[in-house]
């Protein structure tokens, strides 16, 4: 086929098109594919990082070493897009005027990212302070199994009254203390299943009287704003009213059907506690009184929780517990709160492993309810729990850029 002269105006306008469309919808296409990459790829690697940092601290406990944790205070991630375009003559024998456009281009990244070690003040904060009661009814909050959840967080059982009153240890080397542990545990998880467990804070109200000369106008206004307000006339006096948010109660009956005056009591008695301890009132009469239990559940750091984990592996075995006489049948009841592999050989068939000394450390695979993956995932959010800011003035920061 000729070409004529005429027609060669169009090709080119046609070639220079062809380039500055190219040149107009490459980098867009290329932008978001990029970013959508790196997001999800530091997300996957963050997540791996943790999970390998949780199961090297646990190797760490098992061989009696101390723990260490890093963090990744910030990543930032620079993408250059450049792209190139051109014409050539096509082979096209004498017609040498038809142009085929030629493209190109590069990506390059340049990912910045910052570790913070934990230590000192933030180590103290975040590895060696127990838990409060208002992180773990958190979780309970979330669905997650109370029997899985106090077997991680709870240090001890401290029961008051009767034959059953002591401090029973969620340790396997107390024999009867651990055992007892276990079976309470059990029994508060038998009245979960059936949807009678209440996580609830105590609700009260508080009053004052005071007289009523005592208080100028303008002090009355202001309390108003806080307080509801009764005056008594003929006795000249003023009673202040005011609702109040107590301490968190674990129980088989709904709190707010009791008195006032039997809610005051029972917040003075867990108004004595520690801020880590979480009140049990199991009464008869209720779903699952067939067992009363009264005291409270002392929580642990975690850093005691890991280092339960770690011990458990050969120098405290855990072992198996049946559950009380009078608590109902229990669908889940594993020996280990949280089942490893430790092997001298990398394991096959695990989603995560790591290496500590001579030892490969995995999650222990298991068919039917994934009750180590559940307690895993529950051991990754406390931790995640823990988490302040980490770009602290002081802290030594390492900066790594690719």
């Amino acid at each position: 086929m000729i070409l004529y002269p005429a027609f060669l105006p169009k090709i080119k306008t046609y070639s220079s098109g062809l380039l500055v469309a190219a040149l107009l919808v490459l980098p867009g296409c290329f932008s978001p594919m990029a970013l959508d990459r790196a997001v999800i790829e530091y997300d996957l690697v963050a997540t791996e990082i943790l999970s390998k940092q949780l199961l090297l601290n646990i190797g760490r406990s098992h061989q009696h070493q101390p723990m260490h944790f890093t963090g990744v205070s910030n990543i930032a991630a620079t993408f250059n897009f450049q792209f190139n375009a051109g014409a050539t003559p096509a082979f096209t024998g004498e017609a040498g005027a038809l142009m085929t456009p030629v493209f190109g281009g590069t990506m390059s990244e340049n990912p910045t990212i910052s570790i913070v070690p934990i230590e000192g003040e933030e180590f103290t904060r975040r590895l060696l302070t127990p838990f409060p009661e208002s992180k773990l009814t958190m979780l309970l909050r979330q669905g997650y199994d109370l029997d899985l959840v106090l077997r991680l967080m709870a240090g001890e059982l401290r029961l008051n009254g009767g034959q059953q009153n002591g401090i029973y240890l969620n340790k396997p080397s107390d024999t009867d203390g651990y055992r007892l542990f276990r079976q309470a545990v059990l029994h508060l998880s038998s009245i979960q299943d059936r949807r009678k467990l209440f996580v609830e804070p105590l609700m009260f109200e508080r009053q004052w009287t005071l007289p009523a000369q005592s208080l100028t106008p303008e002090q009355l206004a202001n309390l108003q704003k806080e307080y509801q307000i009764d005056i008594d006339a003929q006795h000249q006096q003023v009673t202040l009213h005011k609702r109040v948010i107590g301490r968190i109660l674990l129980t088989n009956y709904d709190p707010d059907t009791l008195s006032n005056e039997e809610r005051l009591k029972l917040q003075e008695d867990a108004g004595h506690g520690a801020e880590n301890d979480l009140r049990v009132d199991i009464r008869a009469g209720y779903p699952g009184g067939e067992w009363p239990l009264n005291g409270v559940f002392r929580l642990r750091s975690f850093h005691n929780v890991l280092n339960f984990i770690g011990q458990s592996i050969s120098d405290e075995p855990e072992y198996s517990v049946d559950k009380h006489p009078l608590t109902p049948p229990v669908k889940e009841n594993p020996i280990q709160t949280l089942g490893l592999l430790v092997e001298e050989g990398e394991p096959s068939d695990v989603d995560v492993s790591v290496r500590f000394g001579e030892w490969y450390y995995a999650l222990k695979p298991e068919g039917g309810y994934q009750w180590n993956r559940e307690g895993f995932r529950l051991l990754c959010q406390i931790f995640q729990m823990t988490m302040t800011d980490l770009g602290q003035r002081g802290a030594p920061e390492i900066t790594i850029s690719k």
